[in-house]
């Protein structure tokens, strides 16, 4: 499929105004942003439907910043960017109606029930599928355009040439991350926060448990990771080299991440992209000097590199030093005087600077690092002002504020912090006229005898026209000419345009005074401007209920116990053989080796018991043979991926059951997913039990199946553990495959161990140590209808598998009660039980319950 060779759009973050305007001054085509909405209108927490809870705009300013930026020729995207409610969509739609009224150029959207509701209510307001769809192939990208998108974020784990296969297979527009922070886990999978902060990624609260130090535990020993420690933080995105391949693959946005970083980082990045965008469209090189790519690396970095985009190298995507902003290295310690600190220089650097001492080498992470401003710089026993890179040189810093006896030889030094920064970058943050400017063509149009005229016309479309009230005069001297008109009508200093090209349409010699044609420009650019500046006229309408109303069901009647269901999902052999003693009503097989599930899927089926098998969450381009591998087994398919889902349709007979991975959240978007020919669907693991129980009324309880034991997914990664710290290698062609000899976790500051698995696509997933259990909610589940339940296991025994199902089958024969099964379940654990998201706030019903249709 060819796509249109377009020029990439450069979209910057914004947190606030005066990121806003650093980017509209640097050259953003784009830029991004959240909504906070009045007092009682937002989500249940009262934030906005956006994934960062802290930053954004108030809905009442709004429409002014959307006129004021396409005055600027800027567009502006609205992130609505977290799974939403039941309890919120009423909200949620009074928000997407204000969104398109007040001119938003599209919204970035996560739940894919909402994304087609807003395109329902507004159909000429554009949706663009966010990176939280976790979309990695041109079926997801697919998957995401059957509700509404027109474009689509990928996943920040994909290759440039995994990039160019969607590219060449889907028209529907790509943007994709070029620089800032990256998430270890898959945006959209990550359930760290739900498990261990009571808080939700995918609803904007990131607890950064992936910023925090763990041990690693390999066959049961802690292994020495030496400097390592953090190691689930990744360094940061950058990929201004790669920009030519992204304009030439026919990406049509590139994105900048950091709506938590402040003005100074916004202007860099911006100006940055921008030059290499129009660079690489001209058929240029990159022209970025040394000095600008140090200021990339100054104003924020954990460590700048392409990292997924260049290619898997899971020896360098997790560095693990640290998990902070480190900047740039400028030297390393030789030595500790009594004044101060010996380091060995490899940049320069001059008073005033931010430095600090990376200790890493020889102690753990707790504690303050040592460092502070440089106060002055030695050499020989003499202060010097001029210093050069390659040489030793005494630092010295304010009385008190660098502890020696916590500094040691071979420490690396990082500059955090250069004051000479702010004035390289004063005039995009601090500018009182227009720095950037979008062109306009003009058409001067003079004819003698009749009112001259001037129309300007930008790079959209618009065009405003502007005429004198006096009809041109006879010229007694010089006459008008195309030279005087581009030096009079190209004087638009201040005004954002600069003159692209002029035509003009002149008959007979005619004269018009220097100031009547100023006053013609300037008449004309102020119409263009304002024209720019109207909100687009768009329909919209409440469409909730009529939505609502069309996926009726009838009321359910509570099923009877007898009538329950237990699922087993077993990931190895062995507790296969432990799941087959018991003959549960269906077994999932959940293996990270392929060559095992055929002859394991045959065992079960042999048995008399239904068999599924369990899909990758993630599926890249070159993966889809895993869609044909998966229906040759003949056996159910737990849907773990949109993109997946998307592929099966059509595809045959198998049973297809919905997994949590797809964030079906609410009503709309449940709905929607069954409607593609699931038999039944998971709900997300942001649901309480009360929602589950509430979402089972809106759409059927035989629909639903609930997890009533398992281990959260707490972290879902294309960067490999296994690879990183058991071997030399770089990726799977060469890393020797630890992860089928080794059995690894990790070890958290509370001193739970968390084990981590790797999946057929050698992703890993690190798993809440604890089981998660529903014990305290099964009877309210049960009076709702539901009667599907499944049981999970990652590193069970196969005593373990045989106890916790018999335990819960007696529970459902009513041999059990609730209090039982859950004294019973914690007494099977080391480590304890969690009721974990299961957990319902005590105001939790502060907002209304959507109707039972």
């Amino acid at each position: 499929m060819s796509r249109p060779r377009v020029k990439p759009e450069v979209m910057s973050p914004v947190g606030g105004f005066p990121q806003l305007k650093a980017a509209v001054e640097a050259g953003a085509d784009a830029v991004f942003f959240g909504v906070n909405p009045a007092r009682g209108a937002g989500r249940q927490d009262g934030a906005g439907f956006h994934a960062r809870a802290k930053v954004g705009f108030e809905a009442e300013a709004l429409p002014e910043i959307m006129a004021g930026l396409h005055r600027r020729g800027v567009q502006g995207f609205v992130t609505f960017n977290v799974l939403v409610f039941d309890r919120e969509l009423r909200d949620a739609e009074r928000q997407l109606i204000a969104l398109a009224e007040a001119g938003v150029d599209a919204l970035i959207v996560q739940d894919h029930g909402v994304a087609r509701l807003a395109h329902e209510i507004c159909p000429d307001l554009p949706i663009h599928g966010s990176t939280q769809m976790s979309i990695t192939s041109a079926e997801g990208a697919e998957h995401a355009r059957r509700f509404g998108a027109s474009r689509v974020v990928l996943g920040r784990e994909l290759s440039l040439r995994d990039i160019e296969r969607i590219a060449n297979q889907t028209d529907v527009e790509l943007e994709t991350f070029v620089h800032g922070a990256l998430c270890v886990s898959y945006s959209g999978q990550c359930f760290s926060s739900e498990a261990w902060g009571g808080r939700s990624a995918n609803r904007g609260q990131c607890a950064q448990a992936c910023r925090l130090p763990y041990d690693l535990l390999v066959d049961g020993e802690t292994r020495d990771l030496g400097d390592a420690r953090y190691l689930l933080s990744p360094g940061d995105l950058y990929a201004l080299h790669q920009v030519p391949d992204l304009v030439r693959i026919g990406v049509n946005c590139l994105k900048i991440e950091g709506r938590y970083k402040d003005a100074e980082f916004v202007a860099l990045t911006t100006a940055a992209y921008r030059q290499a965008v129009d660079e690489a469209w001209a058929g240029l090189p990159l022209g970025i000097t040394p000095q600008q790519e140090r200021d990339l690396e100054q104003v924020y970095s954990r460590g700048l590199a392409p990292h997924f985009m260049a290619g898997t190298n899971h020896q360098t995507v997790v560095r693990g030093r640290a998990p902070r902003h480190r900047g740039v290295r400028v030297g390393t310690v030789r030595g500790v005087t009594e004044r101060g600190v010996l380091v060995d220089l490899s940049e320069p650097v001059r008073p005033g600077d931010g430095l600090v001492f990376d200790p890493a080498n020889w102690r753990t992470p707790e504690g303050r690092e040592e460092g502070g401003f440089l106060y002055g710089l030695w050499h020989n026993g003499q202060p010097v002002e001029e210093v050069r890179a390659g040489a030793v040189y005494e630092l010295r810093f304010g009385r008190g504020s660098v502890d020696g006896a916590r500094v040691r030889i071979g420490d690396p030094v990082w500059r955090t912090h250069d004051p000479t920064l702010a004035a390289r970058v004063r005039p995009l943050v601090e500018a009182n006229d227009a720095v950037y400017t979008r062109p306009v063509q003009a058409h001067f149009l003079g004819h003698v005898g009749q009112p001259p005229a001037l129309t300007l016309t930008d790079e959209a479309g618009h065009h405003a026209t502007a005429t004198l009230p006096e009809p041109l005069s006879p010229a007694r001297n010089r006459a008008l000419d195309e030279s005087g008109l581009r030096e009079q009508l190209g004087k638009l200093g201040g005004t954002g345009y600069h003159l692209s090209e002029l035509s003009a349409d002149l008959q007979g010699a005619g004269f018009l005074p220097v100031s009547a044609l100023n006053a013609l420009r300037r008449e004309a650019v102020e119409a263009l401007t304002d024209l720019r500046g109207q909100a687009p006229e768009r329909r919209t309408a409440a469409r909730l209920d009529e939505v609502l109303a069309a996926q009726t069901t009838g009321t359910v009647a509570p099923a009877p116990r007898s009538a329950a269901r237990l699922h087993v999902l077993v990931r190895t052999p062995e507790q296969l053989d432990a799941a087959l003693e018991e003959a549960p009503d269906s077994i999932t097989l959940d293996y990270l080796e392929l060559y095992g599930l055929k002859p394991s899927v045959e065992r079960v089926r042999a048995a008399g018991v239904p068999v599924r098998v369990a899909s990758p969450r993630i599926l890249k381009p070159t993966e889809q043979n895993l869609q044909k591998f998966l229906l040759s087994l003949e056996a159910g398919i737990l849907v773990r991926s949109g993109g997946l889902l998307e592929g099966l349709q059509g595809a045959g007979a198998a049973e297809l059951t919905g997994d949590f991975s797809l964030n079906a959240a609410n009503v709309l978007t449940a709905r929607a997913l069954l409607e593609l020919g699931l038999t039944r669907l998971t709900p997300t693991h942001d649901l309480n039990a009360r929602q589950i129980t509430e979402l089972a009324s809106l759409v059927g309880p035989e629909l639903l199946e609930v997890v009533a034991y398992g281990h959260l997914p707490v972290f879902h990664t294309e960067h490999c553990v296994f690879c990183r710290f058991l071997s030399d290698g770089t990726d799977y062609t060469n890393c020797g495959h630890p992860c089928e000899s080794h059995r690894v976790a990790l070890r958290d500051e509370r001193g739970r161990t968390h084990p981590v698995m790797a999946d057929v696509g050698c992703r890993n997933t690190v798993f809440e140590g604890r089981p998660q259990i529903a014990a305290a909610h099964l009877p309210e589940w049960q009076g709702a209808g539901l009667q599907d339940f499944r049981l999970e296991f990652v590193h069970e025994t196969p005593n373990t598998v045989r106890q916790v199902v018999r335990l819960h089958r007696a529970f459902l024969t009513g041999d059990l009660s609730s209090a039982e099964l859950d004294a019973a379940l914690a007494g099977l654990s080391d480590g304890g039980t969690t009721e974990g998201s299961l957990f319902v706030p005590h105001d939790f019903g502060m907002l209304d319950a959507l109707p039972i249709l």
